[in-house]
């Protein structure tokens, strides 16, 4: 276990319950892997407890975290215990390089997603957010702080694309069943938000402080309770997708 954490946030502290409730959506993994192409070995870099690795093909998972690596299901070869910005693979080792939902959480982004680059001969496939379009929809209106704090996190996906030399960038819809916690996935179900294990696993909570989490919380619970969130944005909750801040950053 590292001393003090390899990135922004404390998942040795922070991360036990990731594997509940960061698990991988069969939708939005279609589109991860549909983008790795016909690539044989992949590097998965910000490995966490093993979201969205491919089982068809040889993955090498990195992950600097002993919590997270923990969490990994047997079905999943071990993680290696590295950080993204010193991958410990030779240049052009692998056919592609893989990073999801994690580039945020990285110290040095820019020098991460070089190496991304750097250890793969084929693509390089990131899934994201865009920072901007976090301030769309009602979290942001109950919840500034953490969108304040995400949006600073997040690296802009044209700087990605720019550092990679050249990529596209894909919108992601997300489904209304969405089984990754991430916050637009609970765009039409509110409630997920009351429940302090759902928090501790979106680490944008973890900046914001004890009493700013208090006073959303309560907010929205009282909102809930007189009907004003769904007189509102109660069309959400049959809504059958949303057009998130999810993207799909691709470099070939």
């Amino acid at each position: 276990m590292r001393t003090k954490p390899a990135g922004d946030f404390d998942y040795e502290t922070h991360g036990s319950g990731y594997a509940q409730h960061r698990r991988t959506d069969p939708r939005i993994a279609e589109l991860v892997h549909a983008a790795l192409g016909d690539a044989r070995t992949v590097v998965n870099v910000g490995a966490g407890a093993g979201s969205y690795e491919p089982l068809d093909r040889h993955v090498i998972a990195i992950e600097p975290a002993a919590a997270m690596r923990a969490q990994r299901p047997p079905r999943l070869a071990p993680a290696i215990n590295g950080i993204a910005e010193e991958l410990p693979l030779d240049d052009g080792s692998v056919d592609a390089a893989m990073a999801t939902i994690t580039v945020h959480q990285w110290s040095d982004p820019e020098r991460g997603l070089r190496e991304l680059r750097r250890v793969s001969r084929g693509r390089v496939v990131i899934l994201t957010i865009d920072g901007p379009a976090l301030a769309q929809g009602w979290f942001a209106e109950y919840a500034p702080e953490v969108v304040s704090v995400e949006r600073g996190r997040y690296l802009p996906v044209e700087r990605m694309a720019e550092i990679l030399g050249g990529a596209t960038i894909t919108p992601v819809p997300v489904a209304l069943d969405c089984v990754d916690g991430f916050t637009d996935a609970y765009y039409g179900r509110p409630e997920r938000f009351l429940d302090p294990a759902v928090r501790r696993a979106q680490s944008g909570w973890g900046f914001v402080g004890p009493e700013a989490e208090a006073r959303i919380v309560a907010t929205l619970a009282a909102d809930l309770e007189s009907g004003d969130w769904d007189r509102r944005f109660g069309h959400l909750r049959t809504q059958p997708s949303y057009d998130s801040a999810l993207r799909l950053v691709v470099a070939e």
